[in-house]
């Protein structure tokens, strides 16, 4: 069950089935939040800070058998699946695209302050703890686009 929760319900094995790596399976994981974000622009802000909690959650709880050594694998997408949503939240529209997009690079390349050291954090915390920084930095960014653009 971890191994499943784990790669976001099996989204982050696609890339090893298309292309036989699993490079970009975040990717994946972030278009899975991205369809359930979509999901969530009807419904208040409250909805999708509930779905994001829940997916850090998962995140903490099923990558933790793959991550007791330190290690990050590619496959495990349940983190960015949750810093994906966290980035989300309340969002629709412009916002919502533009957050979508920081908190993906955010993550990739992890130049946002303290991504980098949130990922060095030990175990589950720290597989999970860059995508959910990543994912607040895009918030914020996406809520300021939201006021300005009304």
């Amino acid at each position: 069950m971890h191994r499943f929760v784990a790669t976001g319900f099996g989204v982050g094995l696609i890339p090893r089935r298309l292309f036989d790596a699993d490079s970009g399976a975040g990717t994946f994981g972030a278009a899975l939040a991205a369809l359930i974000g979509i999901a969530l622009w009807a419904a208040p802000w409250w909805a999708g800070l509930v779905a994001a909690a829940a997916a850090i959650a998962l995140s903490l709880w099923a990558a933790a058998p793959f991550a007791a050594d330190g290690s990050d694998p590619n496959w495990v997408v349940i983190d960015e699946v949750a810093g994906t949503l966290v980035a989300l939240i309340g969002l629709s529209g412009v916002a919502w695209v533009v957050a979508l997009v920081i908190a993906r690079l955010g993550d990739i390349f992890k130049v946002l302050p303290g991504v980098a050291a949130a990922e060095r954090l030990p175990g589950a915390v720290g597989v999970t703890a860059d995508d959910v920084l990543a994912g607040l930095y895009a918030l914020a960014a996406g809520w300021i686009v939201a006021g300005l653009i009304g």
